[in-house]
């Protein structure tokens, strides 16, 4: 019978190596037990370095040879995040008609569409959302100034944009998008806190409510 080859360096019966990590991967795993941890306590603050290590199984050491500080750690692995989500919905916003010009019909079947995204992409997001925005004050106020409220801005920008191709006037993109943001960070909740909320349900009403109107015009009595 004969012998498996062994290569020249290694002991016969030896346990076999656990191969090293590299760079990209050993930053992720650590983004990974940062996340964890700065969800579980809450607070940028109140979340140590060695909390951080402790969930990855590594030393601090190892932290610090990839980041410098923890304020570079919370941004990288909370803050980075919560924009990428956003941009990927401001992304297919802007080519919402690039395949074929928009009718009334494809408008609602568009908008519903991106209430979903969105809505999926902040329940997905919320433990994170929660950190930012209700955590420390001043981290909050950076990450709302400098990445949220420009997100907002962005999106409204990509739907007045859409809509002047059709010749119509946006009358307040800006104020539009927070509405839209605001009413699937509230159904993200719903979806997100009771299991028998009806997403689907939910995404045909605000939908159409959101293009029509949520509530019926008053007629002044006769």
């Amino acid at each position: 019978m004969t012998e498996p080859a062994v290569d020249a360096g290694e002991t016969v019966g030896a346990p076999p190596r656990t191969r090293r990590l590299t760079a990209e991967a050993r930053r992720k795993s650590i983004l990974k037990a940062a996340r964890r941890a700065f969800s579980e306590t809450g607070d940028m603050n109140g979340t140590t370095i060695k909390a951080i290590a402790e969930r990855g199984g590594i030393s601090e050491g190892v932290i610090y040879r990839h980041f410098e500080s923890k304020d570079q750690l919370f941004y990288e692995a909370v803050v980075e995040p919560l924009r990428e989500a956003v941009d990927e919905l401001v992304a297919a916003s802007e080519v919402v008609d690039r395949d074929e010009p928009l009718t009334p019909e494809r408008q609602l079947e568009t908008l519903q569409g991106l209430y979903r995204q969105l809505i999926s992409t902040l329940e997905e997001v919320l433990p994170l959302l929660g950190l930012v925005l209700f955590g420390d004050p001043q981290v909050a106020q950076r990450f709302y100034r400098e990445n949220f409220a420009v997100a907002m801005d962005r999106l409204a920008e990509a739907w007045r944009a859409v809509e002047d191709r059709y010749g119509f006037r946006f009358e307040s993109p800006d104020v539009s998008a927070r509405a839209v943001m605001g009413i699937a960070l509230i159904t993200a909740l719903e979806s997100h806190h009771d299991p028998g909320f009806d997403r689907d349900r939910a995404v045909t009403l605000i939908s159409e409510g959101t293009i029509k109107g949520f509530f019926p015009a008053m007629r002044a009595s006769v």
